[in-house]
């Protein structure tokens, strides 16, 4: 099951669960759409792989499975 982490680790943006502009790595590394293409051209800074959109979580599935609420904010390796 993903973690679906709560923001994006360039710009700390909240990504909730149930957010379309949340992009993951193949190791869940999370960032929003805008700096995915603005920033990162890409290319996830941590592993060196691609993004792809991070599914949404149905609502009802969210009391069983709830989403992480760890957040990771690391804007020195955004380029930033």
């Amino acid at each position: 099951m993903l973690e679906l982490r709560p923001s994006c680790e360039c710009c700390d943006k909240d990504l909730p669960p149930s957010a379309t502009d949340a992009m993951i790595c193949t190791f869940e590394c999370t960032f929003c759409r805008d700096c995915v293409e603005k920033r990162l051209n890409g290319v996830c800074p941590n592993c060196g792989s691609n993004f792809a959109p991070r599914p949404v979580r149905p609502p009802a599935k969210l009391a069983k499975n709830p989403p992480s609420t760890r957040r990771i904010f690391n804007p020195a390796g955004c380029g930033r």
